[in-house]
């Protein structure tokens, strides 16, 4: 039963999910961890974290990982967990590869059209949103930790988000060497 709603759950995100891998990322989160409990939102981060290491867009990445994740936080066997993410994948694709056949066509021809271009116009900001939501649903103390907690990990995950984002965006270093530097920063600072 867990299959079935594996798949109409990650069905609606690629049904709904405007903007990318990053705009689903706060559909998928509310729909794993707040709405089925599937993971913790511990879980849910390091899913984040590793989707964004791995080859391949982080929509698609994440829901490999959440299916996983689900089918054996739900007891079943590696396997069986292995179904699962083929499951949540396929699920999460499926609406764009129907949507594609369908529209191309269509789309081709009527994309110059102000009624096209409006709906394109009022998409744009929602999909702002939903990045913007995707960055705060991870700024929890599951990423930051506390100041009342544990003061030095919290000003330690604040200094590697600032020292990421400078970086990345002033000094246009490659991410990809900001998340090995982050990852070698974390190892030496936080244990």
């Amino acid at each position: 039963m867990i299959y079935l709603y594996l798949f109409i759950t990650f069905f609606e995100i690629g049904l709904f999910g405007f903007g990318g891998g990053y705009g689903m990322l706060s559909l998928i989160q509310h729909e794993t961890v707040e709405h089925w409990h599937w993971m913790t939102s511990a879980q849910f981060t390091d899913i984040v974290a590793i989707s964004q290491m791995t080859p391949g867009p982080i929509g698609i990445n994440s829901a490999t990982y959440c299916g996983y994740t689900a089918i054996v936080n739900a007891g079943y066997p590696v396997p069986m967990a292995i179904l699962g993410s083929a499951v949540a994948t396929f699920a999460l694709v499926l609406p764009s590869l129907i949507l594609m056949i369908l529209i191309s066509r269509l789309f081709m021809k009527y994309m110059k059209t102000a009624t096209v271009q409006s709906v394109f116009a009022g998409l744009r900001p929602a999909v702002v949103g939903l990045l913007a939501a995707a960055t705060l649903l991870l700024c929890t103390k599951d990423n930051f930790s506390a100041p009342s907690e544990n003061a030095w990990q919290f000003w330690i995950s604040v200094f590697l988000f600032a020292a990421t984002f400078i970086g990345t965006k002033v000094f246009k270093i490659n991410p990809i060497k900001m998340i090995v530097m982050s990852a070698f920063a974390g190892l030496l600072l936080l244990y």
